[in-house]
Parts: C-alpha cells; structure tokens; sequence
C-alpha cells in the first residue's frame, strides 16, 4: 500500500524584506506563478515567507523570487515533510 507515498514534500522558509503592501502584493504574484508550489504564507510584520510543496528545488525558488521582486531572499529552513493521509487511509484514527 505505497500509493500514498508520493515525491517527498519540502517547507521551506525565507526571510525578505517585506515594507510595503506593495513588496507583499509582489512578492505573493511572483509565488503564485511557480509551477510545483502548493501554498504558501506571507508574514508581513516578521519579513518571513513559508513555502510549501511536493515538487521543488529551494534555491530555484529563491532565485525566482530573487529575480521578479528585485529583494534580497534569505533562506532560513528546509525541511521534509510527509503529507497529511486522506481520511480514512492509513494513520486515520476513527472518532
């Protein structure tokens, strides 16, 4: 029963300038046009940006960012992450 196992999941978390509504407003279009991103959180009063997904390299997303806001990405953490199973799949503890 290996169907839930898929390619390994990363969260990754980058540290930006984030001054304006403006900076947030670029930096949030520039993630949700990167293919292989599932979600992400913006913190606008610490300048963190979490990034979560299956299919993606850290620094090519840093790159990326880098390249189409023009601010400086700092990467804090990546780490691995197994996704949630479906309800009712294996690790689902009926109520």
């Amino acid at each position: 029963m290996d169907y839930y196992r898929q390619q390994p999941y990363c969260i990754m978390t980058l540290r930006m300038s984030i001054d304006c509504n403006g900076c947030y407003q670029r930096i949030r279009r520039a993630l949700l046009q990167m293919e292989g991103l599932e979600s992400h959180l913006i913190d606008k009063k610490h300048g963190r940006v979490v990034v979560c997904g299956a299919a993606f390299s850290p620094q090519d997303v840093a790159i990326k960012i880098r390249k189409r806001t023009n601010r400086r990405v700092e990467i804090l953490d990546v780490s691995e992450a197994s996704p949630a199973a479906p309800e009712g799949g294996p690790g689902h503890m009926p109520s």
